[in-house]
């Protein structure tokens, strides 16, 4: 039996399991090359604007075969050329016969491949400012809605002072906030690289343009608004300065570290079977152990996470390693680390919203471990209210430490419950203490609840108020 050809080679796990179509088409080859035909196309439209013999023909079938990629004539001209630009100003110049002569006119290659680079990158930062914003406003109103449930946090993962459910969301949410600001800082702030020409002096254009430095400024400026971008970059070489993909990469290793402790933080928590991810009515935890509710979603964010921050190290080699004007050994370095990032980012904040939209919590499980715990964490406060009943502070510690002790070692030793309290109320010493009335939880938890709503306010709200547009639909998750 013949297998159908696409299972016979390699296909990226991001684009075919994981990123969404969104995002997979951004980086696909089709849309790279109808942004290079888009750029020639507004350096033609440009270059006729300014003055230069340029028809109106020869745009006008520039324009009609923008998006009828001759894919399969490119192809074959570039196994003969070895030139993926070059390539395709003939394949399209085939198309588009009475243009040929002025296609990629006073241009050098990376006029259109950084620019179309650029292009994408804005694009996909577009869509990642989008999915952080929904995750943001799904987990808010998680927050909002668990603001006061009281919850035993821990420090090293040993129990410590209570917390509420509400205010470890806002933990998670704050590295999302700065995710966010990450996102939009580098999206307001990207340049076009502008047409620079060969080494970035624009030499070709001066000569195009008969020593007319003015028109070649505004050509530059005409391009760059032409592709949607208000502004150029000031300076570069052939090629846009490669600390800027090495920025972007940084911001989508700091989107993968928040998701990585969000995710590691719900595993642990789904282990004390206090919270856990949504489990689908006919998902499967394990083929062995029919009773598994494995947190599948949340183990593959720390997968994709980690990949994703693996990454970001070989953008800012790049970075560090262009000779001069530029060095080739960035090309095959950046197909790769661009795409992959953006996809996995794409994948882990997919992720993120489709958990954050399902999340369970289980109350009488959080009450449980706070009971067994808060008897020990209660005692400061028995002691002082024994002191102010009239006892002697220093016979109340030793009276308190010794039961403290002894139900431990019951706890440890027997496996037993926590019967410290039992022991209180037996002692004497504590007659006079309503030891009830101090193991409300509420007592332990601080500003939990108002530092919920302080910050949901001052933080969250304004953001999602300034960015409303983006929010998106409710997140499925691919298999």
């Amino acid at each position: 039996m013949t297998e159908p050809r696409e299972y016979e080679r390699f296909d990226s796990p991001l684009a075919q399991r994981y990123a969404s179509g969104q995002m997979c088409r951004l980086f696909s080859p089709a849309e790279k090359f109808r942004t290079w035909r888009r750029l020639w196309i507004a350096l033609a439209e440009a270059q006729q604007e300014l003055g230069l013999p340029i028809t109106d023909e020869q745009v006008a079938q520039m324009r009609a075969r923008r998006d009828d990629i001759n894919f399969e004539r490119a192809e074959a001209l570039e196994r003969q050329l070895r030139h993926d630009v070059m390539a395709h100003v003939h394949a399209f110049g085939e198309q588009c016969p009475a243009a040929r002569p002025i296609i990629h006119l006073g241009a050098t290659s990376c006029d259109v491949t950084d620019n179309a680079d650029l292009v994408g990158l804005r694009d996909a930062l577009d869509l990642l400012k989008g999915r952080l914003a929904t995750v943001i406003e799904r987990l808010a109103r998680f927050a909002r809605e668990h603001r006061a449930l009281a919850t035993l946090g821990f420090t090293h993962f040993q129990p410590a002072q209570l917390t509420t459910v509400g205010k470890r969301a806002c933990l998670w949410l704050w590295d999302l906030v700065l995710d966010f600001e990450a996102v939009a800082g580098l999206r307001a702030g990207l340049r076009m690289r502008g047409i620079k020409g060969t080494t970035g002096t624009q030499a070709s254009f001066l000569r195009l343009f008969e020593g007319d430095h003015a028109k070649v400024r505004r050509l530059e400026q005409r391009v760059a608004e032409k592709m949607g971008f208000a502004a150029v970059q000031p300076v570069t070489g052939q090629t846009y300065t490669r600390k800027v993909d090495s920025q972007i990469l940084f911001a989508l290793s700091g989107i993968a570290q928040s998701a990585h402790k969000f995710a590691n933080d719900l595993r642990l928590l789904a282990n004390l079977k206090e919270m856990e991810e949504p489990f689908e009515k006919s998902q499967v935890g394990s083929s062995a152990m029919a009773y598994k509710r494995n947190p599948m979603r949340s183990e593959r964010m720390t997968g994709l996470a980690r990949v994703l921050m693996a990454l970001e190290p070989a953008a800012a080699a790049t970075a560090a390693e262009q000779w001069l004007e530029r060095t080739l050994d960035d090309s095959a370095a950046r197909r790769i680390v661009l795409g992959e990032g953006f996809l996995a980012a794409d994948a882990v904040l997919i992720l993120y919203q489709n958990i954050a939209e399902g999340l369970v919590v289980y109350p009488r499980m959080i009450a449980r471990r706070i009971a067994e715990e808060l008897p020990f964490m209660a005692t400061e406060n028995i002691l002082m209210a024994g002191v102010q009943t009239g006892g002697d502070r220093q016979t109340l510690h030793e009276a308190i430490r010794r039961h403290s002790h002894d139900a431990a070692r019951r706890v440890r030793m027997e496996g037993g419950t926590n019967d410290l309290l039992s022991r209180l109320r037996a002692d004497p010493a504590f007659a006079k203490v309503d030891i009830d009335a101090e193991l409300d939880p509420a007592r332990f938890i601080g500003r939990a609840p108002e530092q919920v709503d302080e910050f949901l306010a001052a933080h969250v709200r304004p953001l999602l108020d300034a960015h409303r547009d983006l929010l998106g639909a409710r997140a499925e998750v691919n298999v």
